[in-house]
């Protein structure tokens, strides 16, 4: 899976099979927060989600960013991985 950072738009997205999935973000107070997952039907139930929130923290702490989240997924991710 390819993940592509669009740091313009403040969003990693990956696309698979002619459907985008995508976490969006903001930076704000030091810490990057994960806002928004989106992976559409047909693409559920692979890890798809797990992976682009994983990438999205990876790039906070090679930032130096906290890592945090509004979205319930992400927020998940952030407990299960000892955040």
């Amino acid at each position: 899976m390819i993940i592509t950072h669009l740091k313009e738009a403040n969003r990693f997205e990956t696309y698979i099979e002619g459907h985008t999935a995508f976490v969006e973000y903001v930076v704000r107070d030091g810490a990057l927060i994960v806002i928004h997952t989106f992976v559409p039907g047909p693409l559920k139930g692979r890890g798809i989600a797990g992976e682009l929130v994983k990438e999205a923290y990876n790039y906070a702490d090679k930032e130096g960013l906290g890592c945090k989240a509004t979205c319930s997924y992400a927020l998940a991710w952030l407990e299960k991985h000892g955040y």
